[in-house]
């Protein structure tokens, strides 16, 4: 994995995935990145006081859509979580992971993973990180 640049798009589920996210969405925030979002994600962030610009399913005709993001290279990370079974879901869900893997845009799957990820490269920069041998530690 490589530290995002400022384009994130979040996918993030269930509502217990989406409140998991929120605190490391606050971060991304408050560093300026542009967060991407599905319909239901971006609006539950845009109600908890984050801005997120809506990119429609795969499946959907529509513009700004997922997949011209991922095919322009225009994502750094894609959290996807996914909601359910419906077939809908798992097609759409499939689709964007697959292209983020087709396009070598890191992808994340887990909730408490990505949270986690994001907190950290949030509080650091990768030039605050000083190498050390393993005996150093």
């Amino acid at each position: 994995y490589r530290i995002p640049g400022k384009n994130i798009l979040i996918s993030s589920g269930p509502v217990k995935s989406k409140t998991i996210l929120l605190e490391g969405c606050r971060m991304l925030a408050e560093k300026q990145y542009n967060i991407f979002a599905t319909r239901g994600t971006a609006e539950f962030l845009n109600e908890n006081g984050i801005q997120a610009t809506i990119l429609h399913w795969p499946d959907e005709d529509e513009s700004p859509n997922v997949m011209e993001y991922l095919k322009e290279h225009r994502l750094d990370l894609v959290i996807n979580i996914p909601k359910n079974l419906s077939k809908d879901e798992l097609y759409n869900d499939y689709t964007i992971r697959r292209a983020a893997i087709d396009y070598n845009v890191p992808l994340i799957t887990n909730a408490n993973l990505a949270n986690v990820f994001v907190m950290a490269f949030c509080k650091l920069k990768p030039e605050d990180l000083e190498i050390k041998s393993w005996q150093e530690y």
